[in-house]
C-alpha cells in the first residue's frame, strides 16, 4: 500500500486570543484521535513547562484525546449512548486544564495557572469555537471508519 503523507495545517495561530488571557499558559487543538493540530504558549512563562514544544504538545494531544474518550464513556454509562461531552475540567495543585468540543472531530484544550479566571477562560473557549470552529474541525482520516 502506498500513499502520500500530507502534513496537517498548523492551527496554533488561531489560539492567540486564548493565550493572551491572564493566567492561561498553553492551548492545543487536537483531533479526535489524538493528533496535534496546533498549539500555542503564552509569552514570558516560567516554571517547568515555560514553552510547549512540539513533542510536549503531541503528548498533551494524546492525553486530551484519552480524556475526552474517558468522558464519553462516563457520560454514556450515566446518561446513555447519545449523551455528548461538552466540557471537561481538571484541577491540579498548579492550575486547571479545560477541554471542549471544537468542531467536527476536534477538541480544544487550555492549561491555566491557579490565578486564572476559569469562567472567563471557558467562555472565551466557547466564543473561539463559535468564531472559528469550522477551521478547528478535523475530518476522520479513514473514510470507511467514519461510515461505520
Amino acid at each position: 500500500m502506498t500513499g502520500i503523507i500530507t502534513p496537517l495545517p498548523d492551527l496554533g495561530w488561531m489560539l492567540r486570543p486564548l493565550i493572551e488571557i491572564p493566567g492561561v499558559r498553553h492551548s492545543v487543538v487536537v483531533s479526535e484521535d489524538g493528533l496535534r493540530l496546533g498549539h500555542a504558549s503564552a509569552e514570558n512563562l516560567s516554571g517547568p513547562v515555560s514553552d510547549l514544544s512540539v513533542a510536549e504538545a503531541e503528548s498533551l494531544s494524546a492525553a486530551c484525546a484519552a480524556m475526552t474518550m474517558t468522558g464519553r464513556s462516563t457520560t454514556a454509562l450515566l446518561f446513555g449512548s447519545g449523551a455528548d461531552v461538552r466540557q471537561l475540567m481538571l484541577e491540579s495543585d498548579h492550575g486547571f486544564v479545560l477541554f471542549t468540543h471544537a468542531g467536527v472531530g476536534a477538541h480544544l484544550g487550555v492549561a491555566t495557572d491557579l490565578q486564572a479566571d476559569v469562567g472567563l477562560v471557558a467562555q472565551q473557549m466557547q466564543l473561539l469555537v463559535v468564531k472559528i470552529g469550522s477551521h478547528l474541525s478535523s475530518q476522520p482520516r479513514d473514510p470507511a471508519a467514519a461510515a461505520s
